[in-house]
């Protein structure tokens, strides 16, 4: 995981083509303008990819002859490692009759040009990295031989083969230095070659990506097609004329606000915007009306016809027929756990699940979380590199935000099947409320239920304890990582989500893996660097209340419906938000349901097994991951109601006063 970012300036960008209703008017007003320094981004960056930092600058420059019918463009590399080189060829620019621009873009010639003019634009990448995979350390940004240079922000779990040893950021670039060069018609297919979209289309995993192209003086630059990782982007105005993409939106230490906006990093319009997922382009060109560098942007369409499919959204069955919600059901799970608490004859096992009757597609699910879930916590060689001063059987490589709820109850269950049975896991949890707190009494639940389907796993409740009057600091930082969401709510989520994923609270310790409250209650800083998140699930599986709703009001049709747009809007609502909280931390988020062969798999089971909404809460919403629950012997977690992560959290007023409610429906902006 990784920070990656690049500002481009001295180039006009035309994104017309795009045709986005973010992109600024012409008469866009000085308060969007939001200052910050290099240092300011490079900051937020390696906060959360803390094991390097490294940026590399091309400059551009359009050559030009009174003779000349065609306009090149060439290059140079200048890394912050070798200044020295970069300003000696500045000089040797000088020299040579060259018009610099400066950062907003406006040319100062510094002689007579004569027949021979050059232009100068600079594009600076950098890159901070959180280096999960591979033997050999590496720093971004990565140049080969081909001055091709990457920045990269992701996983590649499948379409791209990575050996065990190997970086998958190394492996991608080989494989893009690989790509055709058209700019425009490309018979690339005819010459066995794939394009740049025809490769990271094939991608499995979340991902987002910034490439520079030197052949074709081409950027290319995205997100995966769920948006499973932060590229927020800015687009040039008339008093900010640069190009930037960047994973988080820095603190700025300059920028123009006052009151409660200052003081927590935001400005009264967005400077960042959330980047739609897809692969996009900016092709440099230099016109032959004056010779200025122009950069043309263009969307580029997925070219894997799977990911296409699951794109469409278009579920195997959506209505039942009459027969098919008649059907013999086994006995409930909650019915079953009173049984066996009654004292029946069958006794309840110390460990491991129950052979219950359960419908195939809910195997079906298990299988495929289950392979998710192993791909996103396989031991990659780089975890040795954090065993040197702890003892291998005291290592967390993988931990859970943990709320004992049922997503997190599954996914603690599949990372016992799929890790080493030597590691520990940290279940990270948060309470605004002490010991009382709902999520709180169930994450102690939970880790009861877990000990006793894996008795032989160390399983760890680390429990964050927060004070909503003493988080003046936090808030400012979380303000900034939301950015650019902007309400009640999404602090409320944002907050929780930071605060667990620090990994910083209390642990019991001692030998009784039973009862807690009879050990030692010890500070303890979780070191995992992948933590599993439920994300997703509720969006696939209905458990939503406006899910309820809108199958009360437009029946399956309806439910099928919102789901869709729920899973269509993800990017925008969830997970660009939750990564950069999760990511501050120096963490990887990974999410093991919206893997794209689980969402295939949920999209190939009827509606109504996925979920029944006639039934009660804690019932038919969610209903077959409450079965792939009772598989795992989570009987008591198969039976818990959707609670929302929201609602842990009380609003932050500008006196830093927590109000008396919790504004967990509001979507009202912290800017209103």
């Amino acid at each position: 995981m990784c920070g990656i970012a690049v500002i481009i300036s001295g180039i006009r960008i035309d994104a017309s083509s795009l045709l986005l209703d973010s992109l600024p008017p012409a008469s866009a007003s000085k308060a969007e303008q939001l200052l910050f320094s290099i240092d300011d981004l490079k900051a937020a960056l390696q906060r959360r990819g803390p094991d390097s930092l490294g940026s590399k600058k091309v400059f551009l420059c359009s050559k030009t002859s009174c003779s000349a019918t065609e306009r090149q463009i060439i290059s140079f590399v200048e890394e912050e490692e070798a200044k020295e080189r970069g300003e000696l060829y500045l000089q040797h620019l000088e020299n040579k009759n060259v018009c610099l621009f400066d950062s907003n873009g406006q040319a100062h010639e510094l002689e007579n040009c004569f027949s021979m003019r050059k232009f100068v634009a600079e594009l600076h990448f950098i890159g901070a990295t959180l280096q999960l995979r591979g033997v050999n350390p590496i720093v971004q940004p990565l140049m080969d031989t081909s001055r091709n240079i990457l920045v990269y922000n992701g996983e590649i779990f499948g379409g791209i083969y990575v050996s065990g040893d190997s970086n998958d950021t190394e492996i991608l670039m080989q494989a893009l230095g690989k790509c055709c060069c058209c700019k425009r018609t490309c018979s690339c297919d005819e010459k066995g070659l794939n394009s740049v979209p025809d490769l990271l289309s094939t991608i499995k995993g979340p991902w987002s990506v910034i490439y520079w192209q030197e052949n074709s003086k081409t950027l290319w630059f995205g997100r995966d097609a769920f948006g499973r990782r932060s590229l927020l982007v800015h687009w040039p105005t008339l008093e900010d004329n640069r190009f930037l993409l960047s994973s988080v939106s820095p603190v700025s230490s300059t920028e123009q606000s006052s009151g409660f906006e200052a003081e927590n990093g935001i400005n009264k319009l967005n400077f960042w915007e959330e980047l739609p997922c897809g692969v996009y382009s900016i092709s440099f060109d230099a016109p032959k009306l004056d010779g200025f560098l122009v950069g043309e942007v263009r969307k580029h369409e997925w070219r894997d016809a799977m990911l296409k499919e699951l794109l469409d959204w278009e579920r195997t069955s959506v209505e039942p027929k009459p027969g098919d919600l008649y059907f013999p059901l086994c006995k409930t799970t909650r019915e079953q756990h009173d049984v066996h608490s009654a004292g029946s004859d069958i006794l309840l096992p110390k460990s491991g699940p129950i052979q219950v009757s359960i419908s195939g597609p809910a195997q079906t699910v298990l299988v495929a979380l289950r392979e998710s879930v192993m791909r996103r916590t396989s031991q990659h060689r780089i975890f040795q590199a954090v065993t040197c001063d702890i003892r291998q059987g005291e290592l967390a490589p993988v931990a859970v935000l943990f709320s004992g709820g049922l997503d997190s109850m599954i996914l603690a269950a599949l990372l016992d099947q799929c890790l080493d049975p030597c590691y520990e896991i940290d279940l990270l949890n948060v309470s605004f409320d002490g010991q009382s707190a709902p999520d709180r009494i169930s994450a102690k639940a939970g880790v009861k239920e877990l000990r006793r389907i894996a008795p032989l796993r160390r399983w760890k409740l680390v429990e964050t304890d927060a004070d909503l009057s003493k988080l003046d600091f936090e808030t400012k930082r979380v303000m900034s990582l939301i950015n650019p969401a902007d309400t009640y709510m999404d602090l409320n989520i944002g907050i929780a989500l930071w605060l667990a994923a620090s990994g910083s609270g209390w642990v019991y310790e001692g030998n009784n893996n039973n009862n807690d409250e009879d050990l030692e209650r010890i500070k303890y800083k979780s070191k995992a660097r992948i933590v599993l998140v439920g994300s997703g699930a509720d969006e696939q599986c209905a458990g939503y209340g406006r899910h309820r709703t809108k199958y009360r009001q437009e029946s399956w049709l309806g439910l099928h419906e919102e789901m869709k747009l729920d899973m269509l809007r993800i990017w925008k609502r969830n997970l660009g938000r939750d990564d950069r909280c999760i990511a501050d931390n120096g963490k990887e988020a990974r999410f093991p349901f919206l893997d794209e062969d689980v969402i295939r798999t949920l999209l190939n089971i009827p509606l109504w097994e996925v979920a029944n909404l006639d039934q009660p809460s804690g019932t038919g919403d969610k209903k077959i991951l409450r079965e792939v629950a009772q598989l795992l012997g989570l009987y008591e977690a198969a039976v818990l109601p959707k609670r929302a992560i929201q609602n842990l959290v009380f609003c932050v007023l500008p006196m830093g006063m927590p109000c008396e409610y919790p504004l967990v429906k509001s979507s009202r902006s912290l800017r209103s």
